[in-house]
């Protein structure tokens, strides 16, 4: 079941400067797993060590939050679309 994945600005160094790339898997954890695992770079960019999801990350599951959905047990169906969004800051005072 093919999932298209964004891949956002700050992290395409680690996917040779892709923006999307289409991977399987049945959930939001597993879709993490294999896409660390085929792009090293990634590893730690989007979860930390205990591969819970950063608090400066967010990823939907077409344009809905994985946090109003069942998190990294979110289901993925053929043809879903993923978003991994870093949060911006800065700013003038």
């Amino acid at each position: 079941m093919p999932v298209t994945v964004y891949i956002p600005t700050p992290f395409r160094r680690a996917t040779s400067n892709r923006d999307r790339v289409e991977m399987n898997a049945p959930d939001v954890g597993r879709l993490l797993d294999e896409i660390e695992a085929e792009y090293a770079g990634l590893r730690g960019l989007v979860r930390n060590e205990l591969g819970e999801v950063h608090h400066h990350v967010n990823i939907y599951v077409n344009n809905e939050a994985i946090e109003d959905l069942q998190g990294l047990g979110t289901p993925l169906r053929d043809g879903d679309e993923v978003a991994i969004i870093p949060a911006l800051a800065g700013g003038a005072r």
